[in-house]
């Protein structure tokens, strides 16, 4: 999978259509983005993507696209989320691709789309952008579960088109987790009404969908699309245009060891199943409203967390072995605290309000990582501001205490502000919250943040390096499998969210059932999915 790239542009978009208004038959302020997947066209040979139906290239292209609407079309209130083919919205994810991909990938599948639906949830919360789900046809599994995301469903009433999650009865899986949460938790379906969906292969059509909760509205074929259009223009209503910003290609140099970026580096070791991630600083902090605005993409707090986010997907899929994360800062914590400063003070500007959401979103993408996390605190290190929360998300931080050579942390406004899955800052996670002004008001040492247990391990310079190789070596060799399950658990502190929900069942429910027999062994529903065989189950409930 080392060739995976997650950057692409609409201009290159092989399954997408993305429409707007402009010079079209479309209201001023809503989009459509249309779903007319390549079936020749799949992230890997293999498989072909019949029916609408996805592998990660989709889900890709849809990522830029929600990603793109927000910085480069902010004067969008709506976006139509709907189907370029007659007679099909989405068939899911596709079970070929599903059954011939290894276990990681499958796992690491769903919580890239999980990650992108909730980026649609986040741009309707946030940024003021509606997403209504125009489902034109049989709307299947991770199908309904991208319509579920939409602030609105409408669902075509033509005798046939159904809504459906049918991995249960057909596959001997979940619907990513994410459909399953949404029902209940989102659309505050009935429970019982839930599990007799949840395990109807054929699905909800009509009048019973929306009297389920299941959809909001169902429209005839020949007053559907009007309809769709009429009610988008209502929920996000024409915007105030905006100097759109335009988000550029990252490029990272890229070998067998290192993957390098203008202010990101990661560099790996397989061998030892460890890599090392480094955040530089901005050499000069760019500060004045509108030098932010001419700097656009490369203004540094977008430009790095964008950075940062790339490498973190590229770890994800291409690197499966890397079991620990080694985080490091570099540079002059000055212009970190700067930066932040200058979000905070121009927040009421949409540009810079997109740019802190998207460095949350980031952050929240380190969180829910399937690797150990260590921060390593020594003389060069520079975690203030935005970066101090890297430090934070860590699963351990290892501090040097060197008084020829000291180091400091600062918070700053923005650690109140970047929020965990569950709506907890990581200060607060770490039972620091009420230590938040002291550190937003002067730097604190080493010595001083270990007091406020921040620190995990203080080490003097002369048994700094050891104890860090030693714990570096212990953490790689532990079980893989344990471990995700247990810093799952760790990091999702408190009560949950829907959010938090879905990525602690993801990583524990979804991880579990897709290395079970009854789902991907010789017999297994999965493997069997479209031949004449039936499945045969080990009936045994654990």
């Amino acid at each position: 999978m080392d060739s995976i790239s997650f950057e692409t542009h609409p201009s290159r978009y092989r399954h997408w259509k993305l429409r707007l208004p402009e010079g079209g038959d479309l209201p001023a302020g809503v989009a459509e983005l249309l779903l007319s997947v390549d079936e020749s066209a799949p992230l890997r040979p293999g498989y072909t993507l019949k029916l609408n139906s996805y592998d990660l290239s989709v889900d890709i292209e849809l990522a830029d696209a929600v990603e793109r609407l927000r910085f480069e079309h902010p004067e969008i209130g709506a976006v139509i989320v709907g189907s370029a083919k007659d007679r099909i919205f989405c068939a899911g994810a596709n079970i070929h691709m599903l059954a011939s991909s290894s276990h990681p990938f499958k796992v690491n599948f769903c919580k890239y789309t999980n990650e992108t639906r909730l980026y649609i949830e986040n741009a309707s919360q946030h940024s003021g952008q509606k997403y209504l789900a125009a489902c034109s046809g049989p709307t299947a599994g991770g199908g309904y579960e991208l319509a579920l995301a939409c602030d609105e469903i409408f669902l075509i009433d033509d005798g046939s088109s159904t809504v459906s999650l049918p991995e249960v009865p057909l596959l001997g899986v979940l619907p990513g987790t994410g459909g399953l949460t949404r029902v209940v938790d989102k659309r505050h379906v009935r429970r019982d009404l839930a599990d007799v969906f949840s395990t109807l292969a054929e699905g909800v059509k009509g009048k019973r969908a929306v009297l389920w909760k299941l959809v909001d509205q169902t429209v005839s074929r020949s007053k559907f699309m009007p309809a769709v259009r009429a009610r988008a223009q209502e929920l996000g209503k024409e915007r105030k245009p905006e100097k759109s910003i335009v988000l550029d290609a990252l490029l990272p140099e890229i070998s067998e060891t290192t993957i390098r970026y203008r202010h990101v580096n990661l560099l790996l070791d397989e061998k030892a199943r460890t890599a090392t991630l480094t955040v530089h600083a901005p050499t000069e902090a760019v500060t004045a409203l509108d030098q932010i605005l001419k700097a656009g993409a490369n203004w540094w707090p977008l430009r790095a967390f964008r950075e940062l986010d790339d490498a973190l997907l590229r770890l994800r899929f291409a690197h499966e072995k890397i079991g620990l994360l080694v985080l490091k800062t570099r540079g002059d914590a000055k212009n970190i605290l700067a930066c932040d400063q200058a979000i905070a003070t121009n927040e009421a500007n949409w540009f810079v309000r997109e740019v802190r959401l998207k460095m949350a979103r980031v952050l929240r993408r380190l969180d829910q990582s399937a690797r150990s996390l260590f921060a390593i605190l020594d003389s060069e290190s520079c975690f203030a501001g935005s970066l101090l929360e890297i430090a934070l998300a860590a699963d351990r931080r290892y501090a040097l205490d060197d008084s020829a050579h000291p180091i400091y942390l600062q918070a700053s406004q923005l650690n109140t502000q970047f929020l965990t899955a569950n709506g907890r800052t990581r200060l607060d996670l770490l039972g620091a919250a009420d230590k938040l002004t002291q550190l937003i008001e002067a730097p604190c040492d080493a010595a001083g943040a270990d007091e406020l247990g921040l620190i995990t391990v203080l080490s003097d310079e002369i048994d700094f390096a050891d104890t860090l190789r030693l714990a570096i070596e212990e953490r790689a060799a532990l079980s893989p499998d344990a471990l995700t399950g247990m810093e799952a658990s760790f990091r999702c502190i408190g009560p949950e969210t829907l959010e938090s929900k879905i990525f602690g069942r993801l990583s524990s429910w979804q991880n579990w059932i897709f290395s079970r027999p009854n789902a991907i062994g010789q017999t297994g529903a999965l493997t069997l999915y479209g031949q004449p065989e039936r499945p045969s189950f080990d009936w045994r409930r654990t």
